[in-house]
């Protein structure tokens, strides 16, 4: 990056913080890549220098910024929002398509598939390691053999209430798990990107 480079972004950077009030970094950090066709790391760095510097003074609002619901609607929270439609999805086909309605009968045996096999395990082991401490090939292998591991315990519990080892009991065993799972991952992933904002601030000031 060039003095001019450096010069015309620092001017962007004052004028953005004057006319858009951005609450925190982030939201910096987005308006300025929307300006200028730079790295995020590169403004990021940019405007840390500038406040260490006292040329800007951006003051984090956590009220708004640590709270839940705005994490949901970013892209980072895709998955989650896959996750709770495939399950929606799974269950509805369950129901909705009796098994000699051809061809949608497989449909409901993909969904089936993915229900039993993946969906359970896939939010349980997103709980368990919400930082990305595991590989696509690990996350699979473990998402699938943690689904092989609930869906028999879940039988087995089913099997001594009054409700018994049938379609829509477990069906519906599966869609709770699922909705528990990926909610306690997305909150704990939530929590533990904050905290990792945290951490990079405290080692720029």
């Amino acid at each position: 990056m060039n003095d001019f480079t450096e010069d015309t972004l620092t001017l962007a950077i004052i004028q953005l913080i004057e006319d858009k009030k951005p609450r925190n970094l982030e939201q910096l950090v987005n308006l300025a890549k929307d300006k200028f066709s730079i790295p995020e790391q590169k403004i990021i760095e940019h405007v840390l220098r500038l406040q260490s510097q006292g040329r800007i003074s951006l003051i984090e609002q956590p009220t708004r910024s640590q709270k839940l619901a705005p994490y949901l609607k970013t892209e980072k929270a895709s998955w989650y929002w896959v996750t709770i439609v495939l399950i929606i999805a799974s269950v509805i086909a369950v129901f909705a398509i009796p098994e000699n309605a051809y061809p949608l009968v497989y449909l409901r045996y993909v969904l089936g598939i993915i229900l039993v096999l993946w969906l359970p395990g896939y939010s349980l082991i997103k709980a368990l390691f919400p930082e990305k401490e595991l590989d696509n090939i690990e996350r699979t292998a473990l998402s699938i053999g943690m689904s092989l591991a609930l869906v028999p315990i879940t039988g087995l519990i089913l099997n001594y209430t009054p409700w018994g080892i049938e379609t829509t009991p477990v069906t519906l065993s599966l869609l709770t798990l699922t909705v528990i799972f990926a909610t306690a991952a997305i909150i704990r992933e939530h929590q533990t990107r904050l905290k990792e904002n945290q951490q990079h601030n405290a080692k720029h000031k």
